[in-house]
């Protein structure tokens, strides 16, 4: 069987933020007529970092009002124009709990839905984390260790349904 590549005839955008752009993309599929399909471009990469010490994991408990949620999340942000995304976790990991890691290294990049967006997210592993500061108010409810043993619990209460936190502990743990 052979690959089926779409071919991209034009764009049209309909919506632009520094945040996400929304466009509609004029697409065919060989055998198909062309069709509009919608693509969400972020301008921005993300990233963040499993911050692990001696079995636990620094996670924050936030809300989440799009969808009325409170749940526990990974610290992570968005990669600034021309940073370095281990750089940025880093940034992100000490402005959101208010700890300096030590050592970072690469865990997964993956695009949470590469169907219809350009999200982008690169996950990495921390360690050797310090408290040096407080957290910023505005990121988390508050900031806790928790057992990577814990894990599979949380999520069966429905207490972590964030997608890069999946994927990074999910990741992390399948990895280590």
């Amino acid at each position: 069987m052979g690959a089926t590549q779409w071919t991209v005839h034009g764009t049209r955008r309909v919506y632009a933020s520094p945040w996400v752009n929304v466009d509609l993309d004029e697409v065919e599929i060989p055998g198909r007529a062309p069709f509009e399909h919608h693509v969400l471009r972020f301008p921005r990469e993300s990233a963040g970092a499993v911050v692990v010490d001696a079995g636990r994991v620094l996670l924050l408990w936030r809300h989440r009002f799009i969808g009325d949620r409170w749940g526990w999340e990974i610290p992570a942000g968005w990669v600034d124009e021309g940073e370095d995304p281990a750089a940025a976790a880093v940034r992100e990991v000490h402005e959101e709990t208010g700890h300096r890691v030590g050592r970072i290294e690469p865990l997964v990049a993956y695009q949470p839905m590469n169907g219809i967006s350009t999200a982008r997210f690169h996950l990495f592993t921390a360690t050797g984390a310090v408290l040096d500061g407080a957290p910023d108010p505005t990121e988390a409810h508050r900031v806790e260790w928790v057992p990577l043993a814990d894990f599979p619990a949380l999520v069966a209460r429905g207490e972590l349904t964030d997608g890069p936190t999946l994927t990074a502990l999910g990741t992390y743990l399948a990895t280590r």
